[in-house]
């Protein structure tokens, strides 16, 4: 089956170009368009997508309030991924925070569009990792030991030392499989851990637990 992809943007040109780079691929289907996100909700209701690209900035509803209505009305919602122009961009480190899986720059060559869309919608990755520890440096509102709140929530999760180590290597980027490879485990135990660090965390996925290990001062960005 094809990742199936809606696409979010209020510039008529940057949707073109991406449904022309998305549908040379046999593996991707672009199944609808909207100019604003306050049309994501009754679209991805009817349509479905395994994956919304959405614009950061719009004029009605901006990417960040689509994101967390979305999130906060439609059971099952698709993965997100945030287009933007400028990548280290507050608004781009708050779409993370409100719940989007990554962030695809208007520049990204057309393989590394296709390569952004592979991989949100896998979810076994995180997209740009190094980008997002910038981000969460700039923006994640703590400094040394992290805020308060999200260091409290970490705390609460008690992680076993096993899981915080996979939460770590999840910081740097690693897949599932490569951190399979460096523990020396095999893949389904990795995905296990994974799936309970995200549990304890109350993370929607990767990219959520990943920023919360940030925020809390658990993984230190740089």
């Amino acid at each position: 089956m094809p990742v199936t992809v809606l696409l979010v943007d209020d510039e008529p040109l940057v949707r073109a170009g991406l449904r022309a780079v998305l549908e040379a691929q046999a593996d991707i289907e672009v199944v609808g368009e909207a100019a604003d996100g306050a049309a994501v909700i009754p679209l991805v209701r009817r349509l479905r997508p395994d994956v919304v690209a959405m614009d950061v900035r719009m004029p009605l509803m901006d990417g960040i309030e689509a994101t967390r209505a979305l999130l906060r009305t439609v059971d099952e919602p698709p993965k997100v991924l945030v287009v933007t122009t400028f990548e280290n961009d507050e608004y781009v480190y708050r779409a993370l925070r409100a719940g989007a899986d990554g962030f695809l720059l208007k520049r990204a060559r057309p393989a590394e569009i296709v390569h952004a869309v592979r991989l949100v919608a896998e979810g076994e990755s995180l997209l740009f990792p190094a980008s997002v520890r910038r981000l969460a440096a700039e923006y994640g509102d703590g400094e040394g030991g992290g805020n308060r709140a999200a260091r409290a929530a970490l705390e609460r999760a008690r992680l076993t030392e096993r899981e915080g180590e996979v939460l770590r290597l999840m910081a740097r980027g690693l897949s599932n499989a490569e951190i399979a490879a460096r523990l020396v485990v095999g893949t389904e135990t990795v995905k296990s851990h994974v799936s309970a660090v995200l549990a304890k965390l109350g993370a929607r996925d990767r990219t959520q637990a990943v920023i919360a290990a940030y925020e809390s001062g658990f993984v230190t960005p740089g």
